[in-house]
């Protein structure tokens, strides 16, 4: 094949290049395109318009899903110039709490997500363990530029996905979806990304009797596999990817935290659900405590959910007490309480308690056990309480009545998704607490218009994309060995410090989706600064940025290296002149 064949058939069978209706005359006629689309020149936004029509127009959430999944395998450019045009619309769609439904039926819409040949993500089974360096490689849905090595991995096992459980290779929508938001929220470049759905099998019965069920058919493996088979993707990734950035992401509690102990110190990795988790929330937290008038000392914090993600976040404000508000650790472990199905979680309760829940678990019960929240609280009396649990409905009337008895400006976060999971709305925050209510949740929530006064409120929402997108920027930037504790927390200082003053005036926990983008270039710029105070950077260029001490610069280096869609135009003209 010749070099004009080969750009031929690069531009027009990539996803990337790929312009469609608006591919000019000229370059038709290079590609020997003519015939084989209708004859008319459109606009961009011609094409933009049309996309969203088609998008408005499908009837379920599910069905608009598959319909930009597959824009996203066909036309990338115009993908993400739909969603950066349409965030608070697509969001939703692309990731919570659409990608839940789509992750439970992902085997049956499997085939109509991207066309023959475009894959939807990598698939890593136990049963390729003496081939993973080979499978890895032949991952490249953007051929064009071999030079252009993939930046960031986001991996799953599909065993605890959201709060729907194990969904095994249905988990695939997960690191897609994530990734998707690297993209919109921090210009990651598209064709340097890896979602990874590792297949060790199901313990969901449902899922190995569906006859449609695209993975292993088999229970999932034990540990004695599990670990081994990890390390064996980290070492094939690493080898062939030296820097880059893992994210593992729904991994079952245990696991999660296991797998985060043993690659944080040596790996450049972390774990959005416990780590991204807890600093969005941290940020949140951080605003909420100036809006509710009581000295940060004087908080007392209850978690209703005693999984990763809590305990992740738990350990995020704790570690916020310590380094801003001058506590010892136990000092700021003392004011965090954890309650799980069984109640309080306490040293004395009985039972053998999970090891991530030893931490925090209570000494001073004094012997006596609180078996349900309203208990707890009661014993307690919390200032802020925080839902982690995917137990629809438990933040009750009786529950959110007690928070406003005990607070002025009470705190709640029901943090759990899909909507349909938390533990309140708010709507029902609202209401039981007439308005005193300092809220933000872990998915959309409508605003609320008070019946007597009109006053409309809108909530506040704890969304991870606050910080991951701009925690992997900042890291690919900076280059360290690992992503540290004190970076994850320079990510969530400076997204609590991102609002604008007209946003504090508004008494907003975060900034307007809209600013993702400016939001992620402060998150990145602080990474990196913290990165270079550690002396872990090894980017020389951040370095001599941030040791000049001129943050507008170090900005303007940050969003430099933002990926746009303008770029795919770019890449087309260094085809071009070879046709």
């Amino acid at each position: 094949m010749t070099v004009s064949e080969t750009n031929i058939q690069q531009i027009s069978k990539s996803s990337y290049l790929n312009q469609s209706t608006a591919t000019p005359a000229e370059l038709r006629n290079a590609l020997h395109l003519h015939g084989l689309s209708p004859a008319k020149v459109e606009s961009f936004e011609t094409q933009k318009k049309r996309a969203l029509a088609q998008l408005r127009s499908k009837s379920s959430d599910i069905e608009k899903y598959i319909f930009l999944a597959w824009l996203r395998n066909t036309n990338v450019r115009l993908f993400y110039a739909l969603v950066g045009d349409q965030l608070e619309e697509t969001l939703p769609l692309i990731y919570t709490p659409t990608v839940g439904t789509a992750c439970q039926n992902y085997s049956s819409i499997y085939p109509f997500l991207a066309p023959p040949g475009q894959p939807d993500g990598l698939f890593l089974s136990i049963n390729d363990l003496p081939n993973l360096t080979q499978i890895i490689q032949n991952y490249r849905p953007y051929p064009q530029n071999p030079e252009l090595t993939p930046q960031i991995a986001v991996i799953t096992d599909g065993s605890r996905i959201l709060g729907l459980g194990d969904l095994g290779v249905g988990g695939m929508g997960i690191p897609v979806g994530k990734l998707q938001l690297y993209v919109a929220g921090a210009g990651i470049d598209p064709r340097r990304t890896i979602p990874i759905t590792l297949d060790l099998g199901t313990n969901n019965e449902d899922k190995l009797k569906d006859e449609f069920y695209l993975g292993l058919r088999q229970k999932r493996v034990g540990d004695d596999q599990f670990f081994p088979f990890v390390d064996a993707v980290i070492q094939s990734l690493t080898s062939l990817y030296p820097k880059l950035l893992i994210q593992f992401e729904d991994f079952s509690s245990e696991h999660a935290f296991q797998l985060l102990e043993k690659y944080q110190p040596t790996n450049f990795c972390f774990n959005d659900d416990i780590q991204g988790t807890g600093a969005v929330i941290l940020a949140g937290f951080m605003n909420a405590i100036n809006l509710a008038g009581i000295r940060a000392k004087d908080h007392k914090i209850l978690f209703f959910g005693a999984g990763s993600a809590a305990v992740g976040v738990a350990k995020q404000l704790a570690a916020y007490f310590v380094h801003d508000h001058g506590m010892s650790e136990d000092e700021a472990r003392e004011m965090v309480w954890l309650v799980d199905s069984k109640g309080l979680v306490t040293l004395d309760r009985g039972d053998r308690l999970a090891e991530h829940k030893l931490y925090f678990a209570r000494k001073d019960n004094a012997g006596s056990q609180y078996p349900d929240i309203a208990s707890v609280i009661e014993h307690v009396r919390p200032t802020a309480l925080f839902g982690l649990s995917s137990q629809a409905g438990a933040f009750s009337e009786q529950v959110l009545k007690s928070m406003a008895g005990l607070n002025e400006r009470p705190i709640v976060f029901p943090l759990s998704n899909p909507a349909y999971q938390a533990e309140c709305s708010f709507e029902q925050a609202m209401i039981h607490t007439k308005g005193k209510v300092i809220f933000a949740s872990g998915t959309a929530f409508p605003k609320y218009t008070d019946p007597n006064t009109g006053l409309i409120s809108a909530p506040g929402q704890g969304n991870n994309m606050y910080i991951f997108p701009g925690l992997g920027l900042g890291g690919i930037l900076a280059q360290p060995d690992t992503i540290s504790d004190r970076l994850i927390y320079s990510a969530a200082r400076a997204c609590a410090n991102a609002l604008t003053v007209e946003e504090r005036a508004q008494g907003l926990l975060y900034p307007v989706l809209p600013r993702i983008r400016q939001v992620s270039a402060e998150v990145a710029a602080a990474v990196v600064a913290e990165s270079v105070a550690e002396g872990t950077a090894r980017n020389e260029e951040a370095i001599k940025l941030v040791n000049a001490s001129d943050k507008s610069a170090l900005l303007k280096f940050v969003t430099s290296n933002m990926w746009t869609t303008n770029e795919v135009e770019e890449e087309i003209t260094t085809f071009a002149p070879h046709l």
